[in-house]
């Protein structure tokens, strides 16, 4: 993987001192707190935009959707730590939490389905929270392209991780990268049957064009 640089914008808990304004930990899903509590994460929560992004994940996600995103992210950052990959470490826990927010809701998906979707999401929240256009597209290409069979070739260091993240906890491609990483987070914070129910839902998608069980029909 190519390292690239840190985003400066918003910059990490111990560059900033910020630990305020985010959630504490204890009032997030008890099913989070085993994933909360391992270090890459803990050492964000006292971001307000890490905190931001947790606490939509929690309002959009059902409760399997959503440990599966803090599972990807925490592979994530295993790999990049693994291969000494700059990250905008921040930025990625965002596009971990909306990564797959597409495929809930009653939204018509139009065209480049639930991804697509996702980074509109994605691109609104980080809009609202002020970061910049650059950070935003850098991460919103993130998401709109993780369902690729494999990364672009000029893909940046957030959208290699994504990618690796999502398809080492759902199908478990690249275990050898991150060796034990994804059966402890598995024990940790398990989701029986996630891969067969989840990948039902993509398809459901990719074949309507709109939301499973939405009342919403394509025109």
């Amino acid at each position: 993987m190519a390292a690239g640089p840190e985003m400066p914008e918003v910059p990490d808990p111990g560059e900033s001192g910020a630990s305020s304004h985010s959630d504490p930990p204890k009032v997030l899903p008890e099913a989070w707190q085993p994933l909360l509590g391992r270090p890459a994460l803990a050492e964000l929560l006292g971001h307000p935009l890490a905190g931001a992004a947790l606490k939509e994940m929690c309002r959009l996600l059902p409760p399997h959707v959503a440990v599966h995103s803090l599972r990807t992210f925490l592979l994530a950052d295993a790999c990049a730590r693994t291969h000494g990959t700059a990250y905008d470490r921040v930025g990625l826990l965002a596009a971990a939490a909306f990564h797959d927010a597409g495929l809930v809701g009653r939204t018509p998906l139009g065209r480049g389905g639930f991804p697509c979707r996702s980074a509109q999401l994605l691109d609104h929240f980080l809009a609202r929270h002020q970061v910049g256009t650059v950070r935003r597209t850098t991460l919103t290409r993130a998401v709109r392209e993780h369902m690729r069979p494999f990364p672009a070739r000029d893909a940046g260091p957030e959208a290699r991780l994504l990618h690796f993240g999502v398809w080492l906890d759902v199908t478990g491609r690249g275990e050898r990268q991150v060796p034990g990483d994804r059966r402890l987070l598995a024990e940790l914070a398990p989701t029986p049957r996630f891969a067969v129910s989840f990948s039902a839902r993509v398809v459901a998608c990719g074949l309507r064009r709109v939301l499973p069980g939405s009342r919403v029909t394509h025109r």
